[in-house]
């Protein structure tokens, strides 16, 4: 019997007596095979409102007689059990399949130019090109100056296959943090002036001056301008998001403005005896449910141009902002670096104009 069958025929059988696992075939070839199998009394194909299903027959499983027990019947939908009337369970997708998905995928994209447009089929057994792409990611196939994207739009599922941007690929070197003060830029030194300087207490107030300092000595080698900002003292609590920022470095013609917060931590609310007296005499008194008081962390929010890494920085576990003033750094250059692109594009276009 396998010697009547070709290549493709025997793949389409294998296919069917496995289960049909999905993403093993990207057009419908399968069908024309398994039509040739149920032809020879291999499989029967069943098409029944608009679903394409297939199974083995008695002669198509004496064909596998003696290996391990698979599947019989497969569908474009889960089977159902009659007898239960209860829906099946569908098989797992095994490892082997994932890597099969991702190389499928991965030729998809390098046959189309690294952008793909998928149809969304409807329906709880149609196939996940969002679980696809994340099956990808984790391959370990994609190439390290290139990144896997995948999002839903009008005209269906896309998935682009991009090179990662050289600013991302950059290493970075660490700026040097001084660790006192002894020749503050003007800048640092208003703000050290100040009563309270950006609101900050007195735990965390000298080491935020010293990151400033820091993050201004890389700006000026840079060539970019620094200049005190507009707010002074702490910030209100409900602005703490719009307020103006404490100071601005200007980058080939583009500010960016520099506000720094002190996190908060915060804790359950414990009422007190004059808080529940307070809350069942008037019934407007509401008793807060938490207690906020400032931590050590601190967090920098930029404003203006276009963002590339992020528009915040912030103290986190085991990543204190120190090691993180060469992104900053890097930040304001790159939004330097996309105004003055965003100026030449403009004035080639006025050009393009005046000469039309």
């Amino acid at each position: 019997m396998q010697r009547d069958l070709n290549e493709r025929q025997q793949a389409v059988l294998n296919w069917i007596s496995n289960g049909c696992p999905d993403g093993i075939w990207n057009d419908t070839t399968y069908k024309v095979g398994a039509q040739a199998l149920q032809n020879r009394g291999l499989v029967k194909v069943t098409k029944r409102r608009g679903y394409w299903t297939a199974e083995l027959t008695d002669k198509g499983r004496h064909h596998f007689a003696g290996e391990s027990s698979a599947p019989a019947s497969t569908s474009s939908r889960t089977p159902e059990d009659p007898r239960a009337g209860v829906r099946m369970p569908r098989p797992r997708t095994t490892p082997k399949a994932h890597a099969i998905y991702a190389d499928q995928l991965l030729e998809e994209l390098a046959a189309n130019n690294g952008c793909l447009i998928k149809h969304i089929d409807p329906g709880p057994h149609a196939v996940s090109w969002a679980h696809r792409v994340s099956i990808t990611r984790k391959s370990g196939k994609i190439p390290a100056t290139q990144e896997l994207h995948g999002n839903r739009t009008h005209r269906g599922y896309e998935i682009k296959l991009v090179d990662i941007p050289a600013w991302r690929l950059a290493e970075l070197a660490s700026l040097p943090v001084p660790a006192r003060l002894t020749r503050p830029h003007a800048t640092v030194a208003a703000l050290q002036k100040q009563p309270q300087p950006m609101g900050l207490t007195d735990a965390v107030q000298g080491r935020a001056l010293r990151i400033i300092q820091a993050l201004i000595t890389a700006a000026r080698q840079q060539g970019h301008v620094v200049a005190l900002g507009p707010t002074r003292g702490a910030v209100p609590p409900q602005r703490r998001r719009k307020a103006e920022p404490h100071f601005t470095i200007t980058a080939q013609g583009e500010k960016v403005g520099f506000l720094v917060l002190q996190e908060q931590d915060r804790s359950e609310h414990i009422p007190t005896d004059k808080e529940r007296a307070d809350a069942k005499e008037h019934s407007w008194m509401r008793i807060p449910r938490f207690d906020y008081t400032p931590s050590e962390r601190l967090r920098f929010t930029l404003r203006g141009g276009s963002p590339h890494r992020a528009t915040e920085w912030a103290d986190t576990t085991g990543r204190p902002l120190e090691d993180q003033l060469a992104e900053i750094a890097q930040e304001i250059t790159l939004r330097g670096e996309a105004a003055e692109r965003r100026r030449r594009a403009d004035q080639l276009a006025a050009e393009e104009r005046r000469r039309r």
